[in-house]
């Protein structure tokens, strides 16, 4: 029964407050009859009680009528102004027309007006992979595992869609013995990464998986690339084996292959070759602005994948530039990148922002490792509040214009956005 809830006082002639009629009153030459029949209510005397809202048997015009005669119904007074401290100068007022200060002052204002939304749809799941079946704690990084491919990963990814979390990004540990200078093992149709991913689609066919693709895992050498004798890494030739490693990753079932390895002209070379084998519904997220940072520290070691000599400062992008950005964004979308990635995401936080300016495609950042560890150890030893400054930075990525984000901390930040405890 609807009902329409007003706080009144005793009004002269009218000595009850109660449940107003389910059914309408009936009107007769401008006076108000009430139906005769009682209605199944229960009712209190006016003077009752102690000022509380109540419901009125009155009609809407015996209300106004009450108002408009002074009989106005009481409602508490308004709060009083709260005092300053004792000692607070008295001043006047500032000349200010606008203060935005006023948008901020209580939580539902604050949430009416925030710009920036963070959720677990947000969040790809970066997974490390080994051919064992126990899952190895990775030192670097507290939380994270090296997991058996078989049941520790389907377990974890099992956890994460429980959450919201339904992107995953696979990274193997490739035994050593199958690692050679040229990668062959990347393209193995029955090597750890294919077999992972048919087994993911076959337990969960609408999770959404990324790939990596770039040789460092595959490599005797530990670079991106296949390096010439005399230390050069060559472009061209693994762009050629990077097209077979997408192809086969799409063939066992990747969503998703995401070229890391910063060869030039690698996006149209792989979306030709998955477009000659008829996965042109396959995506290509670009590592568009890739700097050789070193903030990677920790999942080289995950990995087992440091640079066997050298460094990768001729093929990743210098930390120091900016605009050059520019000229990797522009060349992968238009050689048909469908997502362009910058990594790390926290220290760039303006090639984001630059990249969100330029382009229409979506924006990816990757928290990386050493974002990842720097948060975990700062909590450890109480330095900071560490699920605070998680769903913090992660905000920040975000409000700096990515789309997704490919961070260690997915799994985390979901149960703390769900409201879990961890």
């Amino acid at each position: 029964m609807a009902s329409t809830f007003v706080n009144v006082g005793p009004i002269k002639g009218l000595d009850y407050v109660g449940f107003r009629p389910s059914r309408p009153l009936k009107l007769n030459s401008g006076r108000t009859q009430f139906d005769p029949r009682p209605p199944r209510i229960f009712t209190v005397r006016a003077g009752d009680g102690d000022g509380s809202v109540g419901k009125t048997r009155l009609s809407d015009e015996d209300c106004e009528a009450a108002v408009v005669a002074g009989n106005v119904p009481q409602a508490p007074p308004a709060p009083p102004k709260p005092a300053a401290p004792a000692g607070t100068p008295v001043v006047p007022l500032l000349p200010l027309s606008r203060r935005p200060r006023r948008n901020r002052r209580s939580p539902a204002l604050r949430a009416a007006f925030q710009e920036t939304s963070l959720s677990p749809a947000n969040f790809v799941y970066p997974l490390f992979i080994h051919e064992g079946q126990e899952d190895a704690p990775i030192g670097a990084m507290p939380g994270c595992f090296r997991l058996g491919w078989r049941h520790g990963l389907v377990e974890e990814v099992a956890k994460a869609r429980d959450v919201g979390v339904n992107s995953i990004v696979l990274f193997p540990k490739v035994p050593d013995a199958l690692k050679s200078a040229t990668g062959d093992e990347a393209y193995n149709d029955n090597g750890l990464v294919p077999r992972t991913i048919r087994l993911l689609k076959d337990k969960y066919p609408d999770l959404v998986i990324y790939t990596d693709v770039a040789l460092d895992p595959y490599s005797s050498d530990g670079h991106d690339g296949i390096v010439r004798e005399d230390g050069v890494i060559m472009n061209d030739e693994t762009v050629h084996q990077l097209c077979k490693q997408a192809v086969s990753q799409a063939r066992a079932g990747a969503d998703v292959v995401s070229p890391s390895d910063m060869m030039d002209g690698r996006v149209g070379a792989i979306r030709t070759a998955l477009d000659a084998e008829g996965f042109e519904h396959v995506s290509i997220m670009s590592y568009t602005a890739k700097y050789a940072s070193s903030f990677y520290g920790p999942f080289r070691e995950a990995l087992d994948s440091n640079p066997r000599f050298g460094d990768k400062k001729t093929y990743q992008m210098n930390p120091a530039n900016y605009r050059e950005a520019l000229i990797e964004a522009g060349e992968d979308e238009s050689e048909g990148a469908d997502i362009l990635l910058v990594k790390p995401g926290m220290p760039y936080l303006d090639v984001i922002r630059l990249l969100r300016d330029n382009s229409s495609l979506p924006i990816a950042a990757y928290q990386v490792s050493g974002e990842y560890s720097m948060i975990k150890a700062g909590g450890a030893l109480k330095m900071i509040d560490e699920e605070k400054v998680m769903l913090e930075s992660l905000m920040c990525l975000r409000r700096a214009g990515a789309d997704i984000i490919l961070t260690y901390f997915a799994l985390q930040a979901a149960r703390s956005l769900c409201g879990e405890k961890r």
